[in-house]
């Protein structure tokens, strides 16, 4: 989204970061100055939100999605927006335009509603809505000028469910995490140390069998 005399940003594609130590996706942006006056420098900072109404879901993907949003009839009320993460990167010096990349954290914090929803989609775009804020400092006739970045400059974006996955798979390869507290975590620990089970995965599949799951 432009602002006449200011500043357009646009992001163009998304990528798992492979040298990352730990999940990231790389959002990359162009960053162009619509009046071809000299940036010298952006700080900028982005907040990043998912948009889950601006998609649709199949059958599979609204049940995963039941623990956030409830059953699809309630969706028209409960499919609001979700925060993902606030992002912070400083735009070196150009003229006209120039591309930056930024780096998105990934999780699999179940506690947090937005990473519970990306681990529920099995394929498609996840929807971005890029908020930008920040400080731009621009070379003009009467002198370098500083000036906040509009509070409406936004940009939209489809975040690809692989490219997602693919930054997970970097780091957790065919596995998932959970955080437990530490009482049940010892009470697990107890029941596999009590059930000569050779591993955490058998330890909960004995615990769902038990249960008939």
């Amino acid at each position: 989204m432009a602002e006449p005399g200011g500043l357009e940003l646009t992001c163009l594609d998304a990528r798992a970061d492979p040298y990352a130590a730990s999940p990231t996706v790389l959002l990359r942006l162009r960053v162009r100055e619509v009046t071809g006056a000299t940036v010298h420098a952006i700080a900028l900072r982005c907040q990043v939100r998912i948009e889950p109404h601006r998609r649709r879901y199949d059958d599979e993907e609204a049940a995963a999605l039941a623990d956030l949003f409830g059953a699809r009839v309630r969706w028209a009320d409960t499919l609001k927006p979700l925060q993902l993460a606030h992002l912070s990167h400083m735009v070196p010096t150009f003229t006209g335009a120039t591309e930056v990349t930024l780096a998105l954290p990934c999780s699999y914090d179940f506690d947090v509603a937005a990473h519970k929803y990306l681990y529920a989609l099995e394929e498609g775009v996840a929807p971005l809505l890029l908020l930008f804020s920040g400080t731009w400092f621009v070379h003009r006739p009467e002198g370098l000028t500083v000036l906040p970045i509009p509070w409406d400059l936004e940009a939209s974006f489809g975040l690809p469910v692989e490219v997602w996955r693919e930054a997970m798979d970097q780091h957790f390869p065919g596995s998932a995490w959970l955080r437990l507290s530490r009482d049940t975590f010892d009470a697990l620990y107890r029941y596999r140390s009590a059930n000569a089970l050779l591993t955490w995965d058998d330890a909960v599949r004995h615990l769902l069998k038990e249960a008939g799951e």
